[in-house]
């Protein structure tokens, strides 16, 4: 097939799925054993220096916050990591910690609040290197590694300078004589999911839009789970279908009540927006961030901690704005 044309972007994570079929033949246990961890005993054992790693989902809803400031609370051994971003807030943080290496990047923002200023000294200073991707490519990209295959072709991205930033290829269409473009299988290291509910097995349940939770799961040598609440597992198989994370995928379960926060957790709270803006103003400076990475992050032991000085009525206002909206 010829190649028709392709980005000028670098390729961080070649895809290898024999290698991957082989990790997941030896190292991935079947067996239903308790996995129920603290954030920092998760992060500990399987994010290391050099991992690639994702998160899921969109902009600050149902995203990870615990986990990726407990990555922060870590950062003087977890160094030069290489990230999947489609998040906001959570690769946020670790741009601003100075712990990105290489970014595949799809948006990192904030939102109503503009460009993200961590991303924008990361990168103009050649501390971080990007390539680009649109959403639905770099999901399509973890569906290809779930798939189990080393690409998938699509007409997304043709005709941009998207494709231009990316390191796709795009190759004539056997059947048809036309464009396509193939989009390589990512795999990652270590992937990070915020959900609703889960047993202390792994078999996980997310409320509403489930995002791309199905294909990060399942393109993740190793994946780790926060959880609003752990239930039973007989509370699980009541409702099957909304099992979108079997147990067997999941690596280590973290309890974390409000473990979106700041950000908002879809019929459980609203964000705190009062928190996202002292955010947004901090990280105009290198120093502003480190100041707030300190107060929020290095200050407070854990997520527990974090969560008593935020206070009870606080957190419980954002629970009674979710149920407004």
């Amino acid at each position: 097939m010829p190649v028709l044309e392709e980005g000028q972007g670098e390729l961080f994570q070649p895809p290898d799925m024999d290698a991957f079929r082989e990790w997941n033949r030896r190292k991935k246990s079947r067996r239903m054993e308790d996995k129920l961890m603290t954030e920092r005993e998760a992060v500990e054992r399987f994010v290391h220096e050099n991992s690639y790693i994702g998160t899921e989902l969109y902009g600050t809803v149902r995203c990870p916050m615990s986990l990726a400031r407990e990555v922060v609370r870590q950062r003087e051994r977890i160094k030069n990591l290489r990230v999947a971003g489609q998040g906001v807030l959570e690769l946020d943080l670790w741009l601003a910690a100075d712990m990105v290496r290489t970014l595949d990047l799809t948006y990192i923002g904030l939102e109503v609040y503009g460009i993200s200023h961590a991303l924008r000294r990361a990168v103009e200073s050649g501390r971080t290197r990007t390539a680009e991707w649109s959403n639905a490519g770099i999901t399509w990209r973890m569906k290809a590694a779930a798939m189990g295959v080393p690409f998938l072709p699509t007409t997304s991205m043709l005709g941009t300078d998207t494709l231009r930033y990316s390191a796709a290829k795009v190759i004539e269409d056997p059947f048809t004589g036309r464009p396509v473009c193939l989009l390589p299988a990512l795999i990652l290291d270590v992937g990070m999911i915020h959900v609703h509910r889960a047993d202390r097995y792994g078999n996980a349940q997310i409320e509403g839009i489930s995002g791309f939770a199905f294909e990060l799961a399942r393109a993740s040598k190793r994946l780790i789970v926060s959880a609003e609440e752990i239930v039973d597992s007989e509370d699980i198989r009541r409702q099957p279908d909304r099992t979108i994370i079997p147990y067997y995928l999941v690596d280590a379960v973290v309890h974390a009540p409000f473990g979106s926060y700041p950000g908002e957790m879809p019929y459980t709270y609203w964000r705190d927006e009062d928190e996202i803006r002292a955010w947004v103003e901090a990280s105009k400076t290198a120093e502003g961030a480190e100041t707030y990475l300190k107060r929020t992050i290095f200050d407070v032991p854990d997520h527990a901690a974090l969560l008593e000085m935020i206070g009870t009525e606080r957190l419980e206002a954002l629970r009674a704005l979710a149920s407004q909206r």
